[in-house]
């Protein structure tokens, strides 16, 4: 009888102790994490050229992200480990405490509510894809009349963009970037609005789609690192660091540059001067 309480009561403290430091994991950040684990989780999406790709033959992941993923973990003294995502599904991902890290995530307003952001990864500039035949169009206020048939991707950067810089133009609001550019290329719509670093891929190669135009003013939009809404705010100072550093060294310009040339056919000397990384 004796053996059996002291059993029991042996077993109970194991129960509570497995509980606590259940609990301890749970209330971890993610700096404590990234140190205990020596790992920091990146989110990825398949087919996202130039920001994601995953070669089909050696199963590695290539693109901005990863790339940047490298030099991050170097910073942290972490492996990068990706995790498979969608552009849709991310924002639940870093609030489940999935993943870590997602590079090349717009802040919106509604997205900085639930997540937070590191300061601006790079600066994406917006361009018009015309349809064949389109008179170029040299700057936005060309664009910016009722006789003018603009298409975005609701919800987008895009969408944001036009909605505020072509107030007049008769703008169409379709689910996705895909459905834009198929109105652009039937000629139900005459322009698509469309940052820079998806605009140029898609006209590489799909030229039969249009011609990308660059109207000045030259506008642009950030793109930055989501990550999770905590209180604890290290992780974010140090993603925020590594940032500044890569960004002192140049690297961001020449991992953009390296990859748009090597996963979309895009040269370096193919963007205006006046646009920068």
């Amino acid at each position: 009888m004796f053996a059996t309480s002291k059993w029991m009561r042996a077993a109970a403290l194991a129960v509570a102790g497995v509980a606590v430091a259940g609990a301890a994991l749970a209330d971890e950040s993610t700096m404590e994490r990234v140190k205990r684990t020596k790992e920091v989780r990146i989110g990825t999406v398949a087919g996202a050229i130039p920001y994601f790709n995953k070669d089909l033959v050696t199963q590695k992941w290539e693109g901005f992200g990863p790339d940047f993923a490298e030099s991050l973990g170097k910073a942290l003294g972490a492996k990068p480990v990706f995790v498979e995502t969608t552009w849709g599904n991310s924002v639940l991902d870093l609030q489940s405490n999935k993943i870590d890290v997602m590079f090349a995530m717009g802040p919106t307003p509604q997205r900085m509510e639930v997540v937070d952001f590191s300061e601006p990864l790079l600066n994406n500039t917006f361009t018009a894809v015309c349809k064949k035949g389109h008179a170029p169009v040299k700057t936005w206020e060309e664009l910016n009349k009722p006789e003018a048939k603009v298409v975005v991707d609701i919800g987008s950067n895009q969408d944001q963009f036009a909605t505020r810089a072509l107030p007049k133009a008769t703008i169409s609001r379709l689910e996705s970037s895909g459905a834009a550019t198929m109105s652009v290329q039937t000629g139900r719509s005459d322009c698509q609005v469309l940052v820079v670093l998806l605009s140029q891929p898609l006209v590489a190669k799909r030229p039969d789609v249009g011609t990308v135009y660059f109207p000045q003013p030259i506008e642009t939009t950030n793109t930055n690192i989501g990550l999770r809404k905590e209180p604890n705010k290290d992780f974010q100072k140090a993603v925020n660091a590594w940032l500044a550093d890569a960004r002192a060294k140049g690297e961001i310009q020449s991992v953009v540059l390296k990859n748009m040339e090597k996963l979309a056919g895009v040269k370096a000397d193919s963007f205006p001067k006046e646009v920068k990384f």
